[in-house]
């Protein structure tokens, strides 16, 4: 009988590993496909393909912190990496990832975005030369979209500095003809909604908090295959499933956080005569607590 078929074939060959190349190995960023996810990647690669056309079409990814908004979308650019493009007039860039400023600040926006294609620029430059100089580069090369993430960061500007930095987008979008992705939270929504234009161009695209449900026990699923542990952890189980569901609050970034810190207990604490996974002494002892909990203490300082 194969002991180890609960893994996949990779974590199957990792399991060949010290115990902490294996700790290093789950402390990874690892990407775990579901439904909803798969869906706004098929509405992304249908973005990244769109016609030039005075109206381009954009979206708007919103979710709870720690719910998977930033994965999602590094995966997707992991899948479409930038390159030369010897046979064409620039370099191809199907997705260009920014992470907007920690405030509306326009020269800084720009000053990232020079920096993320490496243009040389002064940073003390007025925004107006940034900007030209931006939307200059960004129509030589070969761009499919643009994806912003942390638009919620917008809210922390004054409604003025809001209304310049969006239209600031808008501007850019309009001149490019190339759809742009925003990503962040119920704020960034609550920005884009301020302006009329921006708000109907933005479509909303929601990554919710998970329900126990069958969605969520394949989830469940899908990682216990993926963490390089020597005996399977069932974690669809209904006792070990709820108590993980009612640790991470329903939000699948706290999910990892809790199920990696249980695996690397388990490696470091499972005696040679038991079997090493993860179990709800694991889960008890690995340290981790829930964002209640953790927002609880602060409060009680």
């Amino acid at each position: 009988m194969n002991t180890v078929s609960h893994l996949s074939k990779t974590a199957q060959e990792n399991l060949n590993l010290s115990d902490e190349e294996r700790i290093e190995y789950i402390l990874k960023d690892r990407w775990v496909g579901y439904e909803r996810a798969n869906e706004i990647i098929a509405k992304l690669e249908d973005l990244l393909v769109h016609p030039k056309v005075g109206r381009m079409p954009n979206m708007l990814i919103i979710g709870n912190t720690n719910n998977g908004k930033s994965r999602l979308v590094k995966h997707f650019v992991e899948k479409h990496p930038a390159i030369d493009n010897p046979n064409g007039n620039g370099i191809k860039v199907p997705a260009l990832y920014l992470e907007a400023p920690d405030n509306p600040n326009l020269s800084h926006f720009y000053s990232i975005i020079l920096d993320r294609l490496f243009a040389r620029h002064k940073y003390n430059d007025k925004v107006e030369v940034k900007q030209e100089q931006v939307i200059h580069i960004l129509k030589q090369i070969d761009l499919g979209i643009i994806i912003i993430d942390e638009m919620n960061n917008l809210v922390a500007g004054s409604a003025t500095q809001q209304r310049v930095f969006l239209n600031s987008i808008k501007y850019l979008g309009n001149q490019l003809q190339r759809p742009i992705v925003g990503v962040g939270t119920q704020d960034a929504l609550r920005a884009i909604q301020t302006d009329e234009q921006l708000s109907n161009r933005f479509l909303p695209e929601t990554l919710q908090r998970w329900n126990l449900n069958e969605q969520f026990l394949r989830l469940l699923a899908s990682l216990e295959r993926i963490i390089p542990l020597r005996h399977a952890s069932n974690l669809t189980e209904k006792t070990m499933a709820t108590k993980l569901y009612a640790m991470c609050e329903g939000t699948i970034g706290e999910l990892s956080m809790l199920i990696n810190a249980a695996a690397i207990w388990s490696i470091r604490n499972t005696p040679p005569h038991k079997q090493e996974c993860i179990t709800i002494e694991a889960i008890n002892a690995c340290g981790y607590n829930s964002p209640s909990t953790r927002k609880n203490a602060v409060i009680r300082l």
